[in-house]
């Protein structure tokens, strides 16, 4: 619902004054209102917003509040965000465009997205794209997902665990082509995958360490059911 007149014209330039006040409650409940009274003028804020909010709590209701809005306004506006220079700005319309899902966002998800410098950028590229990925293009996906494998730290290497498994089988051969990779963090991280993708309710940092030990006594190991 959206409130016209004088009255709605006053109430949408409060929400804008709040969205930018110093208090992180403030900002919060104005997010809140936007999303609850969507109106397209919100929609750049949100997004402005967004790329520079540094309270976490805050931008998952930015989110939310964009996510109430028409995708005939949003998408335009994320689709641009995720070409930004700032790497909150990336990430976080890559979150929102993950939440929204959908599919004509797809082409913004590039390989320089999926690989991106940024750990956060690259972790909303993987999990924007095992949403958006358009049927018969998931065998693509997985292998510039996998192409990842082995990168950064125990979250990091989580969360592309969880972007590669929610492809299905269709990673089985990748991973298996990774197990055999020269670096044994590579190997180690396919190793773990793998093992996810039959056991989901395992947790991943039981996998990884049992994978790093196979790897180090220098066996492909047992993957699998």
């Amino acid at each position: 619902m959206t409130i016209t007149g004088q009255a709605g014209t006053e109430q949408t330039a409060e929400t804008l004054r709040r969205l930018e006040d110093g208090r992180a409650s403030v900002r919060l409940r104005a997010a809140l209102a936007a999303g609850t009274t969507p109106d397209p003028r919100f929609v750049g804020p949100l997004v402005e917003r967004s790329a520079t909010e540094p309270e976490f709590f805050v931008r998952d209701m930015l989110t939310w509040a964009l996510t109430r809005h028409p995708v005939s306004a949003t998408l335009p506006a994320l689709l641009r965000e995720t070409r930004s220079e700032r790497t909150q700005a990336r990430s976080q319309a890559l979150h929102t465009l993950s939440k929204i899902g959908d599919r004509r966002a797809w082409p913004a998800i590039t390989s320089a997205l999926l690989s991106d410098t940024d750990d956060e950028v690259a972790r909303s590229a993987w999990r924007a794209a095992v949403v958006l990925v358009p049927e018969g293009e998931e065998p693509a996906l997985a292998g510039a997902l996998a192409a990842q494998l082995g990168r950064g730290g125990p979250e990091t290497q989580r969360s592309l665990s969880r972007a590669l498994t929610a492809l299905g089988a269709v990673i089985t051969p990748i991973l298996r082509a990774a197990a055999t990779a020269p670096e044994p963090h590579v190997r180690a991280h396919a190793l773990a995958t793998e093992r996810l993708l039959y056991d989901p309710d395992a947790g991943f940092a039981f996998l990884i360490e049992e994978a790093k030990r196979v790897v180090a006594l220098g066996g492909a190991g047992e993957v699998g059911r």
